[in-house]
């Protein structure tokens, strides 16, 4: 194989004889190259074609992309490989930069801005200018890109799902109303996190999350084991069509913020203690057991709250037949609202979307990010081990159950 410093050399001999006026930005991409092709080798442990014991991984082809930098746009050829993925450690430092460059053009796009206005504002940002074409192509990439990432096969199986929606203000035949964004995201067999798919639409009715549950399946969505969400009627519906095999965790927080709007004011400290010590349980039956107690005292006092809190007892609990070592992270939502919160940071600049494509466009592009960053980290959501009890229900024991039953029950009768 031909040494690159090699290569190089001559590269930078010919252009300095030539006095190519192009000679910093050819310099930078072949330098970029370079870097990208050392990174994958010492990732991988082996060159291109090299047979190692050292070798842990194979490349699988490129992806192109575009790079905006001072010296102007260079296309890079992104290596691949078979298993996991690769992110350049050069375009890090220029996230921040290309974030920067995109929410401008998009905004602009979105807002109708001159393309003069446009100009000025990504020279203050210290990139070079843009026409009307180039704002036009990067859009219509950004799309291709979006629904390509939308529409990819789901090749693994998925153990853990969450969803969840989120309201957005778009223009529609000539006024404002207000669509769902539904966000799915699912932990496979290895503990990974991926974002699996979005949709927009009118509500959250049965028909709308029923046609976004079965476009993930028709994809490759299996082996679903738990669903975490909160309690929309619509998706509840949906579930028991598309995943009937599976179990459904009510979001914990959302619940307890609807139980205790069912208490009056000065005694919602106390039941909020009561109903922490069923979720403290270690395990479902004396979960089960100290919610049984806790209806019992509450009974007479709050009829609307027990009422609510028996009906919910299956939904409450479901994480409590998974492994203890998930807990913490499958009572709830959680997951999506950091996410949620992130997209409504980046969508609050545009404020109205003009129409349904513009969001596609901003937030799915948003999205791909965030799933490439999961990938990139190679930090596992859960730890392979606790997977392993997850694939393997009988590695999964009971606990015996504790003394919380009688810490309830003072509790109760001091603070009621």
């Amino acid at each position: 194989m031909t040494d690159p410093t090699i290569a190089l050399k001559e590269y930078l001999y010919n252009i300095g004889m030539e006095k190519d006026a192009d000679f910093l930005r050819q310099g930078v991409e072949l330098l970029s190259q370079l870097l990208m092709e050392a990174e994958v080798e010492h990732q991988v442990g082996a060159k291109k074609h090299e047979r190692t014991e050292k070798r842990s991984n194979y490349r699988n082809g490129y992806r192109q992309r575009s790079w905006e930098t001072r010296v102007g746009e260079i296309e890079l050829a992104i290596p691949k490989l078979r298993q996991g993925s690769y992110y350049p450690s050069l375009l890090e430092p220029r996230r921040p930069a290309e974030k920067a460059l995109l929410a401008v053009v998009q905004e602009a796009y979105l807002k109708g801005v001159s393309t003069r206005k446009v100009d000025d504002l990504l020279k203050a940002l210290g990139l070079t200018g843009i026409d009307k074409s180039k704002v036009s192509r990067i859009c219509k990439e950004l799309d291709h890109s979006v629904e390509q990432f939308r529409q990819r096969q789901l090749q693994e199986s998925y153990p853990y799902v969450w969803l969840d929606a989120l309201y957005l203000k778009v223009r529609q035949n000539h006024r404002v109303v207000n669509l769902a964004m539904v966000i799915a995201v699912g932990v496979d067999e290895e503990g990974e996190r991926h974002l699996l798919g979005f949709d927009l639409g009118g509500s959250e009715d049965e028909a709308f999350w029923l046609a976004f549950l079965r476009s993930l399946v028709k994809r490759g969505l299996k082996r679903v084991q738990l669903v975490i969400s909160d309690a929309h009627e619509g998706l509840k519906k949906a579930l028991s069509q598309v995943f009937a095999g599976a179990s459904w965790q009510r979001c914990r927080v959302h619940f307890m913020r609807n139980l205790l709007a069912r208490i009056p004011h000065r005694d919602k400290q106390a039941v909020a203690d009561a109903a922490r010590l069923i979720f403290d349980q270690p395990n479902r039956q004396s979960a089960v057991d100290q919610l049984r107690a806790l209806t019992e005292k509450m009974a007479h006092l709050y009829p609307k709250a027990t009422a609510l809190l028996l009906e919910a007892e299956p939904d409450i609990l479901a994480y409590k037949t998974f492994p203890k070592e998930h807990w913490r992270r499958i009572h709830s939502t959680n997951l999506l609202e950091r996410l949620n919160r992130e997209i409504k940071r980046r969508t609050k600049v545009v404020g109205v979307f003009p129409d349904q494509s513009a969001v596609f466009r901003l937030v799915g592009t948003l999205l791909h990010e965030i799933d490439d960053d999961w990938r990139a980290s190679q930090r596992r959501y859960f730890s392979m081990e606790s997977m392993h009890l997850l694939i393997s229900p009988h590695s999964l024991h009971e606990i015996e159950p504790s003394s919380f039953l009688v810490k309830l029950t003072s509790t109760v009768d001091t603070e009621a």
